[in-house]
């Protein structure tokens, strides 16, 4: 397989509704490509006239023995609501993989993945592919409510899995930050994707425990290929589209 991007159908094999949020299982007819945890793609919104751009999603999960691929897709606006409206059986039109993924630790690394909302959905490949390295991983998983935490029995078929809501409904109550883990564990390495502010407060609490740090940012984006700079983020090397020298950052890259 070669790592490069390419445009391919992936059939609908299976679907799965938890309230907003859209899981789906897909698989192509031909072998898929190299993928690095945290890539994405940028889905096709073919049953909606009024929405002309792809969404870009961020790849789930990848089984490479039966040749799938999963998203989680939350429905917020016209075109992730019509994505979600695809039903089993139908196809969507990808351009992938795409970004820069995360970096895998070494082996025997203490990690932390720590995700907000729909911002656990590249968390749980990462967390395989930190396996593969002989890499233990912990998770630390937040959201609103125990509703807006999804597919928790996969985490925890990987690792340790710890949670907060901020109304109690499901482990600690608070943000992430707040969770008793940060001070009853110490860690090397940090991984992070969710809304910004969860975000950035992750990585301060990482820069002060002098803990190295990467997040996966969510940028608006249209083409996901570098040529519309609709993504732009500022850092120390400058003005970078996300799509292409990212979506995953070393904080250390950022002038958060």
């Amino acid at each position: 397989m070669k790592n490069m991007k390419t445009i391919s159908k992936l059939e609908i094999i299976i679907k799965k509704c938890y309230g907003n949020v859209v899981f789906f299982l897909l698989r192509g007819d031909s072998p898929l490509p190299d993928i690095t945890a945290g890539q994405f793609v940028q889905m096709r919104v073919e049953n909606n006239p009024n929405v002309y751009l792809r969404r870009p999603i961020s790849i789930h999960d990848v089984d490479y023995q039966n040749n799938t691929v999963s998203f989680l897709i939350q429905e917020i606006g016209e075109g992730t609501c019509s994505l979600g409206a695809l039903a089993e059986g139908n196809a969507i039109d990808v351009v992938w993989p795409l970004g820069k993924g995360f970096t895998i630790a070494n082996k025997g690394d203490k990690v932390l993945l720590v995700g907000g909302g729909i911002g656990i959905a590249p968390l749980l490949y990462l967390g395989k592919k930190l396996k593969e390295n002989d890499v233990d991983p912990v998770f630390l998983l937040g959201g609103r409510s125990a509703k807006d935490l999804v597919r928790l029995e996969e985490y925890n078929g990987i690792g340790e899995v710890f949670i907060t809501t901020n109304d109690g409904t499901l482990g600690e109550k608070g943000f992430v930050t707040q969770h008793t883990l940060w001070n009853d564990r110490s860690f090397d390495r940090c991984y992070v994707c969710g809304p910004l502010p969860m975000m950035k407060a992750v990585a301060g609490m990482a820069k002060m425990k002098n803990v190295w740090c990467e997040v996966s940012l969510e940028n608006l984006m249209a083409c996901g290929l570098g040529a519309c700079l609709c993504c732009v983020e500022n850092t120390v090397d400058g003005n970078v589209c996300v799509c292409k020298e990212g979506p995953v950052f070393n904080i250390n890259k950022l002038l958060w």
